[in-house]
């Protein structure tokens, strides 16, 4: 739901509230229209309640419901005679949206997922890790192993994030200079893909786990920079045997507390060339009381796998600990930051 910042100021402070807390309705909402593919099927026309619930094997007035609601929030648009219509929001919905958030959305809430939402109490009263205790195992074993299939959706998930992120991270660093870089733990290679294509003197190195290089050649080659990218399979706790000029951590570090990244960071520091750089790309937290969406995500990995989002001080105190200094911090037009470190 829309947060208390964007009420009126005529509206009471338990009507706020209600409408903040009512968005753990909102949510499954939007995770029918999207799973449902809704938009979709609208497209750029409109379409009723009928017309819809018959194409998703639907009950129509329930599906009619769901629908209503979350147009009330500005997520599709409600005209005469149980109608439909994209606006902004639900646009992005769409599969063949440039920048779609559906694969996300859909990650969000499925069940196996949604399920664990239902403990952050054990979270916040243990500090340990909701995921292990609905799954009985970490969530990168879970999704890699016993649940494959959520594992497929997560990756699909991390790809459709960083079409937001990553044109952002393009315009606010300059890989120029760099003859080989490094996407540790880059997933299918997305990331890598896109710098390679806008740098063609520079080569690439993906590091990752068998499993999910599985999915890496068709994404490199979706980009045309198959050539210049090497494939190395590894565990990054144990070693991480690459040399590059510029090492990239996206949404890596903030997956674990200190004392794994500093294991992940010092295999890092024992490779890298000694004029080589470091780029851990996560969220940095504001100050205190300004919102931002990093301060409910580091709630998903409290209860997920067991990180936190840093603040730039947490991230300097990581970084040293390392063995790195850190450098600069450099803004995106996007939830992340590029935290640049060099070698202490």
């Amino acid at each position: 739901m829309t947060d208390a910042t964007s009420q009126s100021p005529q509206m009471p402070p338990e009507a706020q509230l209600l409408q903040i807390a009512t968005g753990c309705l909102a949510t499954p909402a939007i995770y029918v229209a999207a799973k449902l593919g809704i938009p979709d099927l609208i497209a750029d026309d409109t379409r009723s309640a009928a017309e819809l619930a018959s194409a998703t094997d639907s009950d129509e007035h329930s599906l009619y419901r769901a629908l209503r609601a979350i147009a009330s929030i500005g997520i599709l648009a409600e005209g005469p005679g149980r109608t439909f219509s994209n606006t902004p929001m639900s646009q992005v919905m769409r599969a063949d949206a440039p920048n779609s958030l559906r694969d996300m959305l859909i990650w969000l809430l499925e069940e196996p997922h949604w399920r664990v939402y239902g403990e952050l109490l054990y979270s916040v009263q243990t500090g340990k890790t909701a995921w292990d205790k609905v799954h009985g195992a970490p969530i990168f074993e879970s999704l890699f192993t016993t649940h494959k299939e959520l594992g497929e959706t997560f990756n699909r998930a991390m790809t459709a994030f960083s079409h937001q992120t990553i044109p952002a991270i393009l315009s606010a660093y300059d890989f120029s200079g760099a003859g080989t870089i490094a996407d540790i733990a880059g997933g299918y290679g997305h990331l890598l893909g896109a710098v390679l294509q806008k740098y063609p003197d520079a080569k690439g190195v993906l590091f990752e786990i068998p499993p999910v290089l599985e999915g890496a050649p068709a994404m490199l080659e979706s980009y045309g920079v198959t050539d210049r990218a090497e494939l190395v399979a590894g565990d990054f706790v144990d070693s991480i045997p690459v040399k590059a000029d510029v090492y990239m951590l996206k949404h890596i570090i903030h997956d674990w507390y200190d004392d794994k990244c500093e294991k992940i960071l010092g295999n890092i520091r024992e490779s890298m060339p000694d004029d080589a750089k470091v780029l851990v790309i996560d969220a940095v937290l504001p100050p205190p009381g300004e919102p931002h969406f990093s301060k409910f995500l580091d709630l998903e990995m409290l209860m997920l796998p067991g990180g936190m989002e840093r603040t730039a001080d947490e991230f300097e105190s990581l970084l040293k600990n390392s063995g790195f200094k850190m450098t600069r911090i450099i803004p995106t037009p996007s939830p992340v930051g590029i935290v640049e470190a060099v070698k202490a």
